[in-house]
Order: structure tokens, then C-alpha cells, then sequence
């Protein structure tokens, strides 16, 4: 049997999450981290030296030397990075949101599709093991309620937090339920920002199913939790702590109380990001298509734009409001007795 040669694959943008990405595939068997790219010299610098690699400021440096790339830039600069590497014909593992405009994700799409090449989205939270035994228990959804808080973080104010956070849960929605959304309502506020900090949306499908999602980045705590509801059991999944809790029915007896049936399934200890990047490789090794496409995380931009697209442009003019409301209320008052 031939021996299968390691993927030799780079990191694009190094900074908190792409040193991690840079430190998996360099520990990996399948991979062989050549090199690594950051536009601040000192962070490559560093991450480069924690692995004895070459470092550069200019990801067209490296393209020559790469099968496979991980691009964990900024998500305005997405569309031009990938797009340099997937027309010199080379794999790549884009993290999410995968652009920041349909127009940008349909030419990756289009482009890997006619070179053959790997696209592939970073939905993280697909390879959370709670997160995959809902996808083998979940068959009819019928009600999805999302909520994922997190205290606020500078470095993804770039996006708001639709395009930042609920977009992990709109992913799922979609391969859960299996349907285009036939309706979307949406609500968002920006704080402490341009962009809306806290937003919920209404999502209904053409089979029935509604899903109510909230999204905040303003929180105190950190919380990411799902809840489906389908004919025959309700499951709630907690991403955070890899907890899923089923219920599937209710036990009557004469002269007691009802009794709930549940199941909670255990789970090992697991790395997401690990599993992610292991199967990007997987598949560029194999050539076969990824659990998160580009196709998928298309689908999932495009709700999230909807969801934007939703909400009002304008920040509320309080003092307005209240001037408003002083003036009904004295209308409403004149000519009472």
C-alpha cells in the first residue's frame, strides 16, 4: 500500500484563533505546517518560531509552496485571500462567516467547483459531538429556540453580530430542517457600536418548522444553548458544556405522577477544532467533499444577510420618542371630564 504523504498546508492570519489553527495542523500526522502568515511581523514572528516554520507578511509568498491553506483573516479580507489560492489550484479551509457578500462567496464556490478543489467553511460548532448525536436524533423539527450570549470582544466588532455569532446557529438550523427559509423577521440594536450587538430573528420554512433565534454579544456570561421540538421528543443541547438532554415521551401509572422518559447521552472529551481540521485534511487527502461546503456556508451567509437586511439601518431617536409620547399624552388627556 502507498504511503499517504502529509498535506503540506500554511496558516493565513495568526492572530487569536489562527495560532490555534496553526498549532493543530502542526501537531497533526496527516499535515506538515510549512509556514505561516500574519500582516503584524511580530505575531507571525512568534507563532513561527513556536513551530519552526517560515513566516511571512504577504500570503502570495507562500502559495507556491502549499497543497491545502487555513484563512483566519479578518472576514473583509475572506474573499480576496481564498480566492488567490483557489485559483493557483489549492485546497482551502476558510473560516466563518466565508465572505462578507453572496456575490463573493458564489465566485469561491463557483471557482472550486470548476477547478475540483476543496471548500471548506469553519462552522466549528458541526464537529461539537453533542452537536452531531442531534443531527442523528433530529428527523421532523417542528419549533428550533436558539439563544448564544458572550461578553463583548473587540476584535469581531468588524461584522455585526448576526454575521458574528448567530450565524453558527443559522448553520445548523438550515441542515436540520433541510428547507430555504420562506420567511424572515428580524429585530437588532446596536450599543456599543455600528453594527447591531443584539439581535433575534423569527425564521419560518415552507414544511412548518419556525426557529426563534437570539444572538448577543453584550452578555455577562457565556451561553449557547438549542432547543428542538419535533412529534416525538424534545431535545436541548447545551454547545458550551456538550451536553444533549432528550426527551421522548411521558410515562403514566395510576395514582402517580407522570413520569418524563429522557436520555443523556454521554460524550468523551473532544476537540472541535481538532476534528475540523483533521477532516479538511481528510479531504484533501481523499478527495471528497467536506461536512461544511462552500455551498453550506453560502446558504448560511445568506440567511444572515437576510437577517441584516431585516433589521432597521437607524439607531432609535429616543428624545424623539419621548417628545411623542408627551404630545399623546396630553391629547389624550383634553376634554376629559
Amino acid at each position: 500500500m502507498e504511503e499517504i504523504r502529509p498535506v503540506k498546508a500554511a496558516v493565513v492570519g495568526v492572530g487569536y484563533l489562527g495560532k490555534f489553527h496553526a498549532e493543530k495542523l502542526a501537531a497533526m500526522k496527516q499535515a506538515e505546517l510549512v509556514a505561516v502568515v500574519d500582516n503584524d511581523p511580530e505575531q507571525a514572528e512568534k507563532v513561527a518560531a513556536k513551530f519552526g516554520v517560515p513566516w511571512y507578511t504577504d500570503h502570495t509568498r507562500v502559495i507556491d509552496q502549499v497543497q491545502a491553506v487555513s484563512v483566519v483573516v479578518p472576514t473583509v479580507y475572506h474573499h480576496q485571500v481564498a480566492l488567490d489560492f483557489l485559483k493557483a489550484g489549492k485546497d482551502v479551509i476558510c473560516e466563518k462567516p466565508m465572505t462578507t457578500t453572496l456575490e463573493e462567496a458564489d465566485e469561491l464556490v463557483r471557482i472550486a467547483r470548476e477547478k475540483d478543489l476543496i471548500l471548506q467553511v469553519g462552522h466549528l460548532e458541526r464537529f461539537n459531538p453533542a452537536v452531531e448525536e442531534l443531527f442523528d436524533r433530529v428527523h421532523k423539527p417542528l419549533f428550533i429556540e436558539c439563544n448564544r450570549i458572550a461578553p463583548f470582544k473587540a476584535r469581531a466588532t468588524d461584522v455585526d453580530v448576526a454575521l458574528d455569532l448567530m450565524i453558527h446557529d443559522l448553520d445548523i438550523i438550515l441542515a436540520l430542517v433541510g428547507e430555504e427559509p420562506s420567511e424572515i423577521r428580524a429585530v437588532g440594536v446596536p450599543v456599543l457600536g455600528k453594527h447591531a450587538d443584539i439581535v433575534n430573528t423569527r425564521i419560518e420554512f415552507p414544511g412548518g418548522c419556525v426557529a426563534n433565534v437570539t444572538a448577543s454579544r453584550l452578555a455577562l456570561k457565556d451561553e449557547r444553548k438549542m432547543r428542538v421540538f419535533q412529534p416525538d421528543s424534545y431535545l436541548h443541547l447545551d454547545f458550551k458544556s456538550r451536553k444533549l438532554l432528550a426527551v421522548n415521551g411521558v410515562e403514566y401509572k395510576p395514582g402517580k405522577k407522570p413520569k418524563v422518559k429522557a436520555d443523556r447521552p454521554r460524550f468523551g472529551k473532544a476537540d472541535p477544532l481538532d476534528k475540523e481540521l483533521k477532516s479538511f485534511i481528510n479531504c484533501v487527502s481523499k478527495r471528497v467533499q467536506p461536512r461544511v461546503s462552500g455551498e453550506s456556508g453560502r446558504r448560511a451567509l445568506a440567511c444572515a444577510l437576510a437577517v441584516q437586511k431585516c433589521m432597521p439601518t437607524d439607531r432609535p431617536d429616543f428624545q424623539s420618542l419621548i417628545e411623542s409620547s408627551r404630545k399623546w399624552v396630553g391629547t389624550g388627556s383634553e376634554g376629559e371630564e
